[in-house]
């Protein structure tokens, strides 16, 4: 297929790898130039703008990190909608509003693009190795069209529903993950302060109830106290914000997910926000009179 990638960030760089691994053309397209880079060295091509990257394109991809740098990058000067052809299919692999999604997809489908909402879950580890969780929103039959680059990026790909579903899809694995990482924390302060071996505390509830994504994957973060990035505590609030007003605008309490969003800004505040989410044990581990 003939694909543009837009974003070359810690995920949107290796999911346009992958898909130039798996035989698709990519023209490539990044703000800050010097990321296209290695995925030129890959045979990808590189744009000046989002308009030419998307000129001559089947499908448009991008991953980029809100929902003002989608607008841009869709509606506004040298955007998408000035490049991309009618028949083109734009697949928003971001993580942004789900209202501003349908607004973004009515403004392109004037112009006879169509627009599909594919936001992935699976860390920096599955953007690397091709095995992201995507979520899907939009029509059938264009989510077809799209899905042999899908399968390139991910392992798990699912229709949810109409365009927008991905999104709030997305806020749900996000509210869901914001439990799991600070519980995470909580119950590795617990052992720390109680003098446990907690590396064999994991290891022995890792094959019980207690077994997660979180605690397999960040539990020696949280036990060794460093942080190396695998998503940023900035993108993971940014992602709460959107997740409580999305919640707000349909009358659902979030009691934690607002507690933790809070718990992220105190971070950000500190200067921790580019490190990985699983940094919130940087709280936990203080209350308790760790550090």
């Amino acid at each position: 297929m003939k694909l543009a990638f837009l974003g070359m960030g810690t995920m949107g760089g290796p999911m346009a790898a992958n898909l130039l691994k798996a035989g698709h053309q990519v023209t490539v397209y990044n703000r800050s130039r010097e990321r296209e880079e290695p995925l030129a060295a890959m045979g990808a091509v590189r744009a000046a703008s989002p308009r030419e990257a998307a000129s001559g394109a089947e499908v448009v991809f991008l991953c980029v990190s809100d929902t003002p740098d989608v607008e841009h990058i869709l509606l506004g000067p040298n955007g998408v909608i000035e490049g991309a052809k009618p028949g083109t299919v734009v697949a928003d692999m971001s993580t942004i509003s789900p209202a501003a999604t349908r607004s973004f997809a009515a403004a392109l489908a004037e112009k006879g693009i169509a627009m599909i909402d594919a936001p992935v879950s699976g860390g920096s580890e599955g953007a690397v190795n091709g095995t992201l969780a995507i979520m899907v929103g939009g029509d059938e039959a264009v989510v077809e069209k799209v899905m042999p680059a899908f399968q390139a990026m991910g392992k798990s790909i699912t229709h949810v529903g109409p365009i927008g579903a991905g999104q709030m899809t997305k806020a749900i694995n996000q509210v869901i993950l914001a439990g799991y990482y600070f519980a995470t924390g909580e119950g590795i302060a617990l052992g720390l302060k109680a003098g446990l071996d907690v590396k064999k505390v994991v290891q022995a509830i890792s094959g019980g109830a207690a077994a997660s994504w979180v605690l397999s994957n960040r539990a020696d973060n949280m036990i060794d106290n460093t942080y190396p990035l695998g998503f940023r505590v900035r993108l993971h609030q940014k992602d709460l914000r959107i997740a409580l007003e999305a919640a707000s605008e349909i009358g659902v309490a979030m009691p934690v997910a607002a507690m933790v969003s809070q718990f992220e800004n105190s971070l950000l505040v500190h200067g921790y926000g580019d490190e990985d989410v699983s940094a919130l044990a940087r709280i936990l581990r203080e209350s308790a009179g760790l550090e």
